[in-house]
């Protein structure tokens, strides 16, 4: 499994961090968040100890090796604002997923994208991934704007995927090939 050399992680607005327990208010105040949790995989959270086992496990992933979560904290005034991942590593394959979620106060600020290439940078660069994978449900039109201007080709559908809170939602694959993204870094 890999380590995670090199962090935390610096934008020109962000610093992309691990978790911390102190954090756990910041994250459930994200997760509890109706809109925020619209599209996710699971219904908005409804207790603190959500916030602390999430924490909790990343932290422990984090050791392992297993997976990458990393807290969007704003550098103007050290607020958490959101979260984005490297998880579902297939070392064998060089290849992850990735994941994301913005308070909603940060939406449409361009903070998404601005952390997101920072972490796909981490990811095909310190790790040596040579494939990176998002699946998004259709409806959320932003998330999928996100992965467009990040060089993300839409690569399938899947109908009726999830059953989250009793709603059934479809879901649409993206994936980002490394030599993609560093044409694109080129400008090419």
């Amino acid at each position: 499994m890999p380590s995670f050399p090199g962090l935390p992680l610096h934008t020109s607005r962000l610093v992309l961090r691990p978790l911390a327990a102190s954090d756990a208010a910041a994250v459930f105040a994200i997760f509890s968040d109706a809109e925020v949790m619209r599209y996710w995989s699971s219904p908005p959270w409804t207790s603190m100890e959500q916030a602390q086992a999430f924490i909790e496990s990343d932290l422990q992933g984090l050791a392992s090796g297993q997976h990458l979560r990393l807290g969007m904290v704003r550098q103007a005034d050290g607020e958490l604002i959101g979260q984005c991942a490297i998880f579902g590593m297939v070392p064998s394959s060089r290849r992850a997923e990735m994941g994301y979620s913005l308070a909603r106060h940060a939406w449409g600020c361009g903070y998404a994208v601005e952390a997101l290439q920072a972490l796909l940078g981490y990811g095909f660069e310190s790790l040596n991934l040579n494939r990176i994978e998002a699946d998004i449900d259709p409806r959320n039109t932003r998330s999928a704007k996100a992965l467009a201007r990040l060089g993300f080709a839409k690569e399938g559908y899947m109908p009726e995927r999830w059953l989250v809170g009793g709603e059934v939602s479809d879901t649409e694959f993206y994936g980002l090939l490394r030599r993609d993204w560093q044409a694109a870094a080129r400008g090419g």
